[in-house]
């Protein structure tokens, strides 16, 4: 499956991404802001456990960013169980020599709009650490919307961090 956007595709994940995922996700700005789920370092067999848990997805909830025949990054949803079946959450993160360049607030407006289309959802639910406003200002260009901040209650790298709470719905 493939998704157009503007110099840049969104895409199914390959086997030889791995090198490339490896390097880009092998970057101290990268796991900063993500969850301690993601390693840090990444290794080329992180990379490659990635991509096995995401290479045959049907339908896919992960995709590949690909500039110009590339991996440049990650975006997609993880679908949750229990009360939150219907809101899974959002995320994604791309290499830094693609930062800077729109790729991941068009990216996010694609994605949201995919969710919406394919999955029984009524929200797509994104956390942002308060240290990361980039990520903010791309969820708010993608149409987000902040419902609140949660005051103290993520601890990343020895730090005491806010989440910034975003929620699209279906429109």
């Amino acid at each position: 499956m493939e998704i157009k956007g503007t110099g840049f595709t969104l895409r199914n994940w390959r086997e030889s991404d791995a090198t490339e995922l490896q390097r880009l996700a092998d970057n101290p700005k990268i796991g900063a802001n993500l969850y301690d789920r993601f390693p840090s370092p990444y290794s080329l067999a992180d990379a490659e456990f990635f991509i096995g848990l995401n290479i045959n997805q049907n339908p896919p909830t992960t995709f590949v960013i690909d500039v110009d025949g590339t991996f440049a990054g990650t975006i997609g949803i993880t679908l949750r169980d229990d009360v939150f079946t219907k809101a899974p959450l959002f995320g994604y993160w791309l290499g830094e020599e693609y930062w800077g360049r729109g790729i991941m607030s068009e990216a996010a407006q694609l994605i949201t709009q995919y969710a919406f289309a394919t999955f029984d959802i009524i929200c797509l639910q994104a956390g942002v650490f308060g240290s990361n406003p980039a990520s903010m200002r791309v969820l708010e260009k993608a149409g987000y919307v902040k419902q609140g901040i949660l005051k103290n209650v993520v601890f990343k790298r020895g730090e005491v961090l806010d989440e910034h709470i975003y929620v699209a719905y279906r429109k």
